[in-house]
């Protein structure tokens, strides 16, 4: 062997040794500190710093301790909250959570088989009936960071919630079938991911979201949103439609949908949704609004007309049934001709004249829609006083 290797193996088995030792010495320090129950803090810290050397990450005792740590604290601070002294809320629920993470990290280690292929986890048990009974408390932090509109905390709470779901270490507690909670939980991790403007997140947990019935509703509009932001027509498309399916009086999808449908001309399409909403409530002026304005685009002006005329009856002081209804006669006369229809194209003409004159009169700063109508009504009429007067205010 030459001399630089027999060196370094001489180095390398000199340095093994004493970082083992070093190592012993801090897990006796931190046990020392936690026996003494003060300045636990300090034995954490000891356990992290042993951490951060890699060779060390497979240590379960320095787990364990760490565990036994964070614990006395997450004790004393639960402790002082339940005797209603002086406690900052947001460390307990970061404690709580620590607790979780260490616990978690341990019980991979100890699951580990042994040489021979064994596995005897040595903490499971003991910690998973602990961790059980603090569980709840990842669930109010969650809730705790929504009133605190720190969404991103909750966010990750509600995650660390779930979570246990999926983690070996209460694999017997069977949490995905007896955990109610998990709807609601999802919920807030839903809600929270929105108000961060995160798509992604925002659909993460979705279908057990779903399942919190009391607020299904407010989840399907979050993931409408969601899928407009990724700019997913079809699932918007979707979503909104199962909203409107599930929640037809709801004021987010019906809006939408109807936007949704006009926007891309396709009336038959929203013909269907707004009489479906007439069919929970057909004295809704919002819906039959809704309706004329369909009936309009599609061109079915006298049953536009007759809608326009129930509103009106209904409410004298709308503007806008004025306006539709007094445009569908001009659409109308449009379709007249001018030397042989005369008379009728004429009359049509007559009859739109009050319709739009009432709209003037309902919205003056409309110019720009009742103007020209008028211009056109007066012109045909041969009104000369009224269509010099409207023809200087447009000019």
């Amino acid at each position: 062997m030459k001399l630089k290797a027999k060196v370094l193996t001489l180095l390398f088995l000199f340095v093994i040794p004493c970082l083992m030792m070093a190592q012993k010495k801090e897990l006796s320090q931190a046990r020392t500190i936690l026996k003494s129950g003060r300045g636990v803090e300090q034995a954490e810290q000891l356990m992290t710093g042993l951490l951060k050397d890699s060779a060390n990450r497979d240590n379960k005792r320095i787990y364990a301790v760490w565990y036994e740590a964070v614990l006395k604290q997450y004790e004393a601070v639960n402790e002082k909250l339940y005797m209603k002294q002086r406690q900052d809320t947001a460390q307990f629920f970061e404690l709580t959570r620590r607790l979780f993470t260490v616990a978690e990290a341990l019980d991979s280690l100890d699951m580990r088989p042994d040489k021979k292929g064994r596995v005897n986890p040595e903490y499971r048990k003991e910690n998973a009936e602990q961790l059980m009974k603090f569980r709840p408390n990842l669930f109010f932090g969650s809730t705790y960071y929504v009133r605190h509109a720190d969404f991103r905390k909750a966010f990750e709470f509600s995650e660390a919630y779930m979570d246990c779901v999926r983690q070996p270490l209460f694999s017997s507690y069977r949490l995905d079938s007896t955990d109610s909670r998990l709807p609601e939980a999802a919920y807030w991790a839903t809600y929270s991911a929105f108000r961060l403007n995160d798509p992604v997140l925002t659909l993460r947990h979705r279908h057990l979201a779903l399942k919190d019935t009391a607020k299904a509703e407010f989840t399907l509009q979050y993931m409408a949103e969601a899928r407009l932001w990724l700019k997913d027509d079809s699932l918007y498309l979707e979503t909104l439609r199962e909203g409107f399916r599930l929640y037809p009086q709801n004021n987010y999808f019906f809006p939408r949908l109807m936007d949704y449908y006009t926007a891309r001309g396709e009336n038959t399409e929203a013909l269907r949704v707004v009489n479906r909403a007439l069919e929970f409530n057909d004295s809704s002026e919002l819906y039959q609004f809704a309706k004329l304005t369909v009936l309009f685009n599609m061109g079915h002006y006298e049953k536009c007309i007759q809608l326009c005329n129930q509103l009106i009856g209904q409410n004298d002081s709308l503007p806008e049934p004025y306006y539709y209804a007094g445009t569908a006669y001009l659409n109308q006369a449009l379709k007249f001709h001018p030397l042989r229809d005369k008379k009728r194209q004429r009359s049509t003409y007559q009859k739109a004249l009050p319709y739009m004159e009432k709209y003037r009169q309902l919205a003056p700063e409309q110019k720009q829609k009742w103007g020209p109508a008028l211009y056109r009504i007066y012109l045909n009429l041969n009104m000369g006083r009224q269509f010099d007067e409207i023809d200087k205010l447009l000019k």
